[in-house]
C-alpha cells in the first residue's frame, strides 16, 4: 500500500485559474524543489520571514498555529524540512477515507479534487494510482495537479493517467495548472521554464499557464515564456494572478494585474481565498 506525506488536507472553493469558485478538496503534499523567496521583495533580494518562524519550528504542532507571511512562499511549510512533523505520512486508503469525508454529502458529487504542494509531482507520483483507483474516488469528475511546470510524468504514471481519464471519459477534466516562476520568485529562469515538459502534461490533459506578477517587467518575462512553450506545441490558456498571500500586498497590484491581463488578451486569476479567508491555513 502506498503512503502520501500530507501537509494539509482541507475542503474550501478553488481561489485560483479554471475552476475559480468551484467547491474543492485540496490535498496538499510536502516537498518542494523550489523555495520562492523572491516573491514581494525587490529584485534580488530574499525574504527573511520564513526563517524567523522556522527558528522556532518546533513550537508549532499544527499549520493553523503557523503565522501567514507577505512575502515569499506563502506555502513554505509545505516544503520547509523545519516543519515536516506537521506533515504525517498516510496511507492511501486511509486518505481517501478522509477526502471523502470532508464531502458535504461523503460522496462526490460536483466536487473538484485538487492536489497542491509544495510540487505534488515529486515522487508522490508513485502514490496516487493507488489513490485514485480507491473504490471511494470512484464518481470524482474532475481532478487538478497544481504544478510549477518542472517535473516531468513517469512513464509508470502517464500511462495510469492515459487511462483513467479515458475509462471515465474526462481528457478535459483531467487539467494540469501550472504555475512556472518567473525571476521574481527568485528561481533562475533554467531551472523553471521547461516548454518539453509542459508539451508532456498537454498530451494527457488540459494544461494552462498562471504566472504571478506584479508590474509590467514581470508581464514582459512571462510573454518571453510563453513564447518557448509555444514553441514546443503549448496552444492552452495563459493567466495573470497579482502578488499577494496577505490582503494588504493583493490589494496593491490586483487591479494592475487584471488590465495587464486585458491588455495582453490573456485571463485573469484572481486569489479568492485573500479577499474571503485571509489565505489563512486550511483555506
Amino acid at each position: 500500500m502506498s503512503k502520501l506525506k500530507v501537509s494539509e488536507l482541507f475542503y474550501s472553493i478553488q481561489g485560483e485559474g479554471r475552476y475559480m469558485g468551484v467547491p474543492s478538496v485540496f490535498l496538499r503534499t510536502f516537498g518542494c524543489n523550489f523555495t520562492c523567496d523572491g516573491f514581494g521583495m525587490p529584485a534580488g533580494e530574499k525574504s527573511q520571514e520564513r526563517e524567523v518562524v522556522a527558528h522556532n519550528a518546533e513550537q508549532y504542532k499544527t499549520y493553523k498555529s503557523l503565522p501567514l507571511v507577505s512575502t515569499g512562499c506563502d506555502s513554505y511549510a509545505s516544503w520547509d524540512v523545519r516543519f515536516k512533523h506537521l506533515s504525517p505520512l498516510i496511507p492511501t486508503d486511509s486518505l481517501a477515507d478522509s477526502i471523502v469525508d470532508l464531502l458535504p454529502h461523503h460522496v462526490w458529487e460536483d466536487e473538484h479534487l485538487v492536489i497542491t504542494g509544495g510540487e505534488p509531482l515529486l515522487g508522490w507520483q508513485r502514490a496516487y494510482p493507488d489513490l485514485l483507483s480507491h473504490p471511494k474516488m470512484d464518481t470524482l469528475k474532475e481532478l487538478t495537479f497544481e504544478t510549477n511546470g518542472t517535473q516531468e510524468l513517469t512513464q509508470e504514471f502517464y500511462n495510469f493517467l492515459g487511462e483513467w481519464t479515458f475509462a471515465r471519459g474526462l481528457y478535459e477534466n483531467l487539467t494540469f495548472s501550472v504555475s512556472p516562476k518567473l525571476s521574481s520568485s527568485g528561481e533562475r529562469w533554467e531551472d523553471a521554464i521547461k516548454p518539453d515538459i509542459i508539451s508532456q502534461y498537454s498530451m494527457i490533459g488540459h494544461t494552462y499557464l498562471k504566472f504571478v506578477v506584479s508590474n509590467m517587467l514581470h508581464v514582459h518575462e512571462a510573454e518571453e515564456a510563453v513564447y518557448e512553450y509555444r514553441k514546443k506545441g503549448f496552444d492552452g490558456h495563459v493567466y495573470l494572478m497579482p502578488v499577494g498571500g496577505v490582503e494588504r500586498v493583493y490589494n496593491l497590484n490586483n487591479r494592475q494585474v487584471a488590465e495587464y491581463a486585458m491588455k495582453k488578451g490573456w485571463r485573469y486569476s484572481d486569489r479568492l481565498q485573500v479577499p474571503l479567508f485571509k489565505n489563512e491555513w486550511g483555506t
